[in-house]
C-alpha cells in the first residue's frame, strides 16, 4: 500500500513496518517499540540513562532481527569499558526479543557526576558484535565493530561499511513519554539502505543483504557511504532529519512517518512484522545448564533454605530447584 493510506492509530506500537522508495533505490524498515520495550526497562529498573542506551540497543537489534528471512537468532552484544560494561539483546526470528545490561556502579556515578552521559560515553571502548545464528546445522556469521565512544547509529553504519558494504543509515530515538500515569519508555528507529540496481554500481555481496531480494549485488568500493550518487544523497539526507519526537510519539504512526519523508518519491509500505518481548529461559534450560555445573560451584550456590537458586539476568524469574533434582539428573544421564 502507499504511505499515505493510512490505518487506525490503534496498534501502532511494536511493530516494524518495512518499506521501499524505487525513485531513489531505496530499503528500509522503520520500528516503534511501546509495550515491549517498556516492560524490559521498568522490569530491569535501570538508572535512566542506561535504560536510554539500551533501549537504542533494542530498537537496533529488532530493526535489524527483522530482517531474517529464517527462522533463527540475531544477537546484538557490546563489551567495553565503560560505565555499561555490556549489553545483549537476543531477537528470536521472527518477532520476539529481550535484553540485559551490566553495569559498572562506580563509572556510572562518575559519569553522572561529570553529565558524561551520551551512549558513547557510558559505552567507552570496546566492541560491538552482531551475530546471526540459523541453528546448529548452519555456522554462524558474526561481524564485529570497534567502540571509540561513538553512538550505535555511528556503529551501525561502521557495520554495514565493513561487513556487508550496503550504505546505511540509522536514526535512533529513546524516552518517556507520559499519557495518563507514570512515564513510560519508548523506543523508534528508522534504518534506510541503498540498494541501485544499475550493473556497473554494483558486485556480489560477501553475505546475505538483509532485505535484497535475491541475488541483488551490493555497491564497491572502501567506502560506500563516501559515493556521490544524488539518489542515495537524497535518501540519507532525509533520514538525518528525522527527530527523536517523530521516532517516538505514539500518535505517530510509522507510514505517517514515510510519508513526510518521502512523499515526493512516492515510497511504498509493506505488511508490518509486530514484535514482543519474550524470554527464552525455562525450568528445564535452567536445570541443563546446572548440571553442566562442577559439583564445587553447585554446592556454592545452595542458599540457606537449601535450594539451589537461580534468577534470570533477563527477564529476573527466579528458578528453586532441590539439589537431589539436579544430582539425580545426572545419575540417570540427562
Amino acid at each position: 500500500m502507499a504511505a499515505g493510506e493510512l490505518k487506525s492509530t490503534v496498534g501502532l506500537d511494536d511493530r516494524v513496518v518495512p518499506f521501499a522508495v524505487p525513485d531513489l533505490d531505496v530499503r528500509g524498515r522503520v520500528v516503534r517499540l511501546g509495550p515491549a520495550i517498556d516492560t524490559i526497562l521498568e522490569r530491569h529498573d535501570y538508572p535512566a540513562p542506561v535504560s536510554r542506551v539500551l533501549g537504542e540497543a533494542a530498537a537496533l537489534a529488532v530493526l535489524l532481527g527483522t530482517a531474517l528471512k529464517f527462522e533463527g537468532r540475531f544477537q546484538l552484544q557490546t563489551k567495553s569499558d565503560g560505565a555499561i560494561s555490556m549489553m545483549v539483546v537476543d531477537f528470536n526470528a521472527p518477532d520476539n526479543f529481550r535484553a540485559v545490561a551490566h553495569i559498572d556502579e562506580a563509572k556510572l556515578v562518575e559519569a553522572m557526576a561529570l553529565d558524561k552521559l551520551s551512549t558513547g560515553d557510558l559505552l567507552g571502548e570496546g566492541h560491538l558484535a552482531m551475530t546471526v545464528d540459523q541453528g546448529s546445522t548452519t555456522t554462524r556469521y558474526q561481524g564485529i565493530v570497534a567502540l571509540k565512544g561513538q553512538s550505535l547509529e555511528e556503529a551501525a553504519h561502521q557495520y554495514f561499511r565493513q561487513s556487508e558494504q550496503i550504505p546505511t543509515r540509522v536514526r535512533l530515538g529513546v524516552g518517556t513519554v507520559t499519557t495518563g500515569g507514570r512515564p513510560e519508555w519508548r523506543a523508534g528507529g528508522i534504518l534506510v539502505q541503498f540498494m541501485p540496481h544499475s550493473p556497473d554500481r554494483l558486485r556480489a555481496a560477501d553475505i546475505h543483504p538483509g532485505d535484497a531480494p535475491e541475488g541483488h549485488e551490493i555497491l564497491a568500493g572502501d567506502d560506500p557511504d563516501g559515493i556521490s550518487d544524488d539518489a542515495w544523497m537524497e535518501a540519507r539526507s532525509l533520514v538525518e532529519t528525522v527527530e527523536d519526537h517523530e521516532l517516538l510519539d505514539p500518535m505517530l504512526e510509522s507510514e505517517r512517518l514515510l510519508y513526510r519523508l518521502f512523499h515526493e518519491r512516492g515510497a511504498r509500505v509493506f505488511e508490518p512484522v509486530l514484535v514482543h518481548e519474550a524470554c527464552r529461559c525455562s525450568r528445564e534450560r535452567v536445570l541443563s545448564m546446572l548440571r553442566g555445573f562442577s559439583p564445587e560451584d553447585r554446592r556454592a550456590m545452595i542458599a540457606d533454605d537449601g535450594q539451589l537458586g537461580v534468577t534470570c539476568e533477563f527477564c529476573s524469574r527466579r528458578y528453586s530447584f532441590d539439589p537431589s533434582e539436579v544430582e539425580d539428573g545426572l545419575s540417570a544421564g540427562l
